[in-house]
Parts: C-alpha cells; structure tokens; sequence
C-alpha cells in the first residue's frame, strides 16, 4: 500500500530529536541540521507528488481508452468491468493527492515550529 506519509514521520521525527527548543540551541548547528531537513522535506514532497501524478496520467489515459472501446461494445462486460476498475484506481489515486496534502502542511508546521529561528528557506519556494 502506499507510504506517503513514513519519510514525513521520520523526518519529522528527526526534526524532534536534534533539533532541539531555543533553550538548548547552542549545543549543535541547528541551521545546518534544518537546511539538511528542509531539503529531504522538499525532495521527499516533490517526488511522491510526481510519482502520484504520473500514475493519474496512466491510469487517466487508460481509463480514457477503455471508455471508447466501451461505445463501440456496449454489450462486453468484461470491458465494463475493467472500466470500472480503472475508474476505481483513479479516484483512489486523486484522493492520496489530497492525503499528501495534508502530511506535507503537517510536516512543515513540525519544520517550522523546530527550524524558524534556525534556518530560512529560499524566497522563492
């Protein structure tokens, strides 16, 4: 089944475990470890993201020519069958989306709760 939210548990686990509160910050290079967070964050993020989308481009695809082979058999079940399970698979694809959404707002209220003080991300992301 699909993980998307275990690199976010362990980073955010890291970000917990040695990124310590203000009061101890002196004792290791916080930004360092922030900016290296940040980047598996944002790498994490983006790769699952393209990794969903791609599988909605196929499955879409698929879906699409399955139902224009379903007009010209409309008696063929089987091929009802499939369509409905393509349809199925691409709904339950376009909700993890969603799913994904909310680990990533979950994992940067965690980064930016640990990391403000430490580190700033670039303007532009």
């Amino acid at each position: 089944s699909w993980q998307g939210g275990t690199i976010d548990d362990r980073i955010v686990h890291e970000l917990n475990t040695t990124v310590p509160t203000a009061s101890f910050a002196g004792k290791i290079d916080a930004s360092q470890t922030c900016k290296q967070l940040y980047e598996s964050l944002m790498a994490a993020h983006a790769s699952r993201d393209r990794v969903i989308k791609n599988c909605i481009a196929q499955t879409s695809a698929v879906v699409k020519s399955l139902r224009e082979e379903r007009e010209k058999n409309l008696d063929d079940l089987t091929l009802l069958k499939q369509l409905r399970k393509e349809q199925t698979k691409l709904k339950w694809m376009q909700s993890e989306l969603n799913v994904e959404e909310v680990v990533n707002d979950r994992s940067w209220k965690v980064f930016n709760e640990r990391c403000r003080i430490h580190f700033k991300p670039p303007k532009n992301e």
